[in-house]
């Protein structure tokens, strides 16, 4: 148990001293030990109480305290009041009615005290720089300014006014041209300067531009990504899952489907710019020939595909017409009319169709006989009520047509 101790002790003088590192204290309680005979001196120790000094005024303006330490070892109730209201006015979970006391504080107690302090100043920087630099994310000058920056490699600028800025970078660019060669920046494609109303109109053309190319990259790169995952269907790619998603996931986050092009790049454009090579020239091929391009495809059938070549479909129905006069006759009747043994069964006249046992009935007339025709048109009759006449002009036959 006391080798737990002592180990839980060791790991707080290192956290302690890696967070004054990390914030920049450069006192001389940068050393175990000298921290060490610090916390056990406590408020009488005079580099104690700078510490915890320095580590308060850093956090009063970050926190916006009331209380600070101002006091030193000789004025103990003073220093006792400032440290325990310091401490409280921070929430501190540690027991601090000791301090008032006077005692009860032991080297643990201290070091608690100081870890604390640093822990607190650490996270209201954090928590600052998060603030600041969402301001300045907002605002598009400050964000093109730390590229610049970054780019000539500057110090960033930290609440500088912009004209200060630009005289420093102005400065810079105009030293470095100084290095290069005569005519290696050209003369720019845009000679004139353009007024307000102009460069909105530039800035809503850039726009619709970068929208369009945009929905482009975007479909090109899920095409990529639908065939990169077509990739691993198969049962040998099947077990190599994870090291085909190690080579392919860094390149893929790295794909960006929002457009870079600005109207800065418009200003940066040279006349060289205009000098457009085409792509199957000497001295572009120079470096991109490879063994591949010397296979030649020989011609291949004609795919289509094309709208303006494709016909429309064949109906699927035929077309609807209005019923004509004159159409196939209904049911005969069973009268008498020429009948022999069987009258025509189903019979289509020019007026009327065939009967059904023993002759014509309705207004047509079935040619009658022995067995009378199955499928008889008939003429012209001369009666035609239920058993009437047969008419004339009937065919006999079996099927006939």
């Amino acid at each position: 148990y006391t080798r737990v101790k002592q180990l839980a002790a060791s790991a707080m003088e290192c956290d302690i001293l890696d967070s004054l590192e990390q914030l920049g204290y450069d006192g001389p309680l940068l050393e175990e030990k000298a921290l060490l005979r610090a916390a056990e001196g406590g408020l009488q120790s005079p580099e104690y109480v700078d510490l915890c000094k320095w580590l308060s005024a850093r956090l009063k303006p970050l926190c916006d305290l009331e209380e600070s330490i101002t006091s030193g070892p000789d004025d103990m109730d003073s220093l006792q009041l400032e440290m325990s209201g310091l401490l409280r006015e921070l929430h501190c979970p540690c027991e601090v009615s000791g301090i008032l006391k006077g005692t009860g504080q032991k080297t643990k107690d201290h070091l608690k005290f100081v870890l604390f302090l640093s822990s607190e100043l650490q996270a209201a920087q954090i928590v600052r720089s998060r603030q600041v630099s969402d301001k300045q994310d907002q605002s598009p000058v400050n964000q093109e300014l730390t590229a610049i920056c970054e780019t000539l490699k500057l110090p960033v600028p930290k609440g500088q006014e912009a004209a200060g800025v630009f005289s420093q970078l102005q400065n810079k660019v105009e030293n470095l041209l100084k290095t290069l060669p005569g005519a290696s920046v050209g003369n720019p494609v845009l000679k004139k300067s353009l007024s307000s109303e102009q460069w909105e109109k530039l800035q809503s053309i850039n726009a619709t531009l970068s929208s369009e190319y945009e929905c482009r990259r975007r479909m090109l790169i899920k095409r990529l990504d639908v065939t990169i995952q077509s990739f691993g269907w198969s049962d040998r790619a099947k077990v190599k899952v994870d090291s085909m998603a190690g080579a392919y996931q860094p390149r893929r986050h790295s794909l960006r489907p929002q457009s870079s092009v600005d109207i800065a790049a418009l200003l940066a454009a040279r006349e060289d710019l205009c000098n457009v090579v085409k792509t199957s020239s000497g001295s572009s091929r120079e470096k991109t020939a490879c063994a591949v391009n010397k296979i030649l495809m020989g011609r291949v059938p004609d795919r289509g595909g094309r709208p303006s070549e494709i016909e429309a479909p064949p109906p699927e129905m035929p077309p609807w017409q209005k019923r004509q006069d004159g159409g196939g006759g209904g049911w005969g009747g069973r009268g008498g009319g020429g009948g022999g043994r069987g009258g025509g069964a189903w019979g289509q006249g020019g007026r009327g169709g065939g009967g059904g046992w023993g002759g014509g009935g309705g207004r047509g007339g079935g040619g009658g006989g022995w067995r009378g025709g199955g499928w008889n048109q008939g003429g012209h009759s001369r009666h035609g009520d239920y058993g009437g006449h047969s008419g004339h002009g009937g065919k006999r036959g079996r099927y006939q047509y």
